[in-house]
């Protein structure tokens, strides 16, 4: 089967991106333009459209444009496919880990957040005083608004 041909604009379109966005990518080298017409015009394949939406998806996994590029170098150099695996693995499990480490920031994030929209639905007086009973025992007391003021009230009514 031959590869059908097509130009940039109609590369971008498949792909969803802008054809800025292919001529830069083809600047860092991590598309290579197949042929080009007498008058300049780029051409490229299904196997382009295959390789820009692969960079697209690491991408979108994480991966920077450097570490997209290191792994598109070694095809050359790596006729089994071993030191892209190899290398892509290492990134993989890089990604994974650091998205955790996001996740646990966001659940975090979110606990407080569900907290402080439980307390702020509690008041009653309009934020006079503080919303819950017991903010001596609060997680979030070192970050809450009412609790510091309480404290730094009881601080001076026991000098």
């Amino acid at each position: 089967m031959v590869d059908q041909t097509f130009r940039i604009g109609e590369l971008a379109r498949k792909a969803n991106v802008t054809v800025r966005t292919v001529r830069y990518y083809e600047a860092l080298g991590l598309l290579k333009t197949q042929s080009r017409s007498d008058g300049g015009q780029r051409y490229y394949t299904d196997t382009d459209l295959i390789y820009l939406l692969r960079i697209l998806q690491l991408k979108r996994y994480g991966f920077s444009l450097e570490q997209i590029g290191r792994i598109i170098r070694m095809g050359p150099d790596d006729s089994t496919g071993r030191k892209r695996k190899t290398e892509l693995l290492k990134q993989y499990r890089k990604q994974v880990t650091e998205t955790i480490r996001k996740r646990k920031e966001l659940d975090t994030l979110l606990e407080e957040l569900s907290w402080h929209v439980e307390q702020l639905e509690s008041v009653k007086d309009g934020f006079q005083s503080c919303p819950g009973p017991a903010c001596t025992e609060c997680e979030f007391k070192d970050r809450c608004d009412f609790y510091q003021p309480l404290l730094a009230e009881s601080n001076s009514s026991t000098r």
